[in-house]
């Protein structure tokens, strides 16, 4: 007992005349309080209970000029492919390094980069927040259309992203070539009604390039214009619409386009259902590349079997690449488990299987992908 009250005390002296534990110990030991015997019990105590913090700690400080915090993740992902021209194998599909910070209450700024393949800007932006429904977001980043393109890929409970949004908002399968989502230019935002803490009706306006991550406008002088508003009616429903006009200058435009920019518009609907086990999410997203109108959308369930641990998610996303002409229509059928380590630790394993109209591939695919983060 004596020890705790020694230790408690010491401790006590540490945190208000801000001592070192060595510093006050050998006080004590001068004034004959504790022998030596106790004194090295104490030692040992308290660098048990210094290494216990520690490990403990969420966050370090690091020495800036203003208010900065370091995050980032990684994701490792092994797939296996039915395609006999696709090789399976291992890839790191993202390292990302996201760095962030305040100057003020109203003024913040974000830094994120992506080291995976060649290294990339992902997002440079600095935001003025004025108040609840006024902010200004100036730089690049994401663009403000559709629900999946949005959503924070640490917490994405897919791996790969619906046809529709791959092929309409600046990812993989667009005119445009894989952006990431993004492109450079002005937002006006905030939310315009509130319930208590829980946003009910929020906007995004925003002025862009049209070229994509770190790319002057390529197509002309005139800038594209995304908007979207999203309406919460109660805390876990939310529905939304998007809409994008622009101008694109495409890597494989119609002959009629070839050497200068095309049309490049798309227009999307949205809703969500989220409670802390079950998640129901659907999207439609229709668009038109120079003559050619596409159109796709996606419904999934997901369920947590262990709450916040293992989660079973289903999905079928379908994608028509030209509305106009027939035998295009393609579909996946997803299933996959998620099962989360911790807050920063998740492994994902998923099934697709492709269908497609007009002649037959056999193209299904396996993937599993692991992520850490900090």
């Amino acid at each position: 007992m004596k020890k705790l009250v020694l230790l408690w005390f010491a401790l006590f002296l540490n945190k208000v005349y801000s001592q070192s534990t060595n510093d006050i110990l050998n006080l004590l030991i001068a004034n004959k309080t504790v022998t030596q015997e106790q004194d090295d019990s104490l030692r040992a105590d308290a660098a048990i209970k210094q290494q216990d913090a520690e490990s403990n700690k969420k966050s370090f400080p690091a020495t800036a000029a203003r208010s900065i915090q370091f995050a980032g993740y990684t994701q490792f992902r092994y797939q296996a492919f039915d395609e006999n021209t696709k090789r399976d194998g291992f890839d790191i599909r993202r390292a990302r390094l996201d760095v962030k910070g305040n100057f003020t209450p109203y003024f913040s700024y974000r830094l994120q980069a992506d080291f995976a393949g060649s290294p990339k800007l992902m997002d440079a932006y600095a935001e003025i927040k004025l108040n609840d429904y006024l902010n200004f977001t100036v730089g690049q980043f994401k663009i403000p259309f559709s629900m999946e393109n949005l959503a924070a890929l640490t917490k994405f409970e897919l791996i790969d992203f619906s046809q529709a949004v791959d092929a309409l908002v600046a990812r993989g399968n667009d005119v445009i070539k894989n952006q990431n989502g993004r492109d450079i230019g002005i937002q006006l935002g905030g939310t315009l009604v509130r319930s208590g803490n829980n946003p009910v009706v929020e906007y995004r306006l925003g002025v862009f390039n049209g070229s994509g991550i770190n790319i002057a406008d390529t197509a002309n002088d005139a800038k594209d214009i995304a908007a979207r508003l999203i309406v919460s009616p109660l805390k876990a429903i939310s529905l939304g619409a998007s809409y994008y006009n622009g101008w694109g200058k495409a890597v494989k435009p119609d002959a009629e386009f070839a050497g200068r920019s095309q049309a490049r518009n798309r227009f999307g609907l949205e809703a969500s259902y989220t409670t802390s086990r079950l998640s129901l999410k659907s999207e439609y997203i229709q668009g038109i590349d120079g003559k050619t109108k596409k159109a796709g959308w996606y419904v999934w369930a997901g369920y947590y079997l262990i709450p916040q641990k293992l989660q079973v998610v289903l999905k079928y996303d379908t994608f028509d690449k030209n509305t106009e002409k027939s035998d295009n229509i393609s579909i996946n059928y997803v299933a996959g488990l998620n099962y989360n380590f911790n807050n920063w630790s998740r492994i994902q394993a998923f099934y697709i299987l492709r269908e497609e109209e007009g002649p037959s591939v056999n193209n299904n695919q396996i993937s599993v992908q692991y992520q850490i983060g900090f």
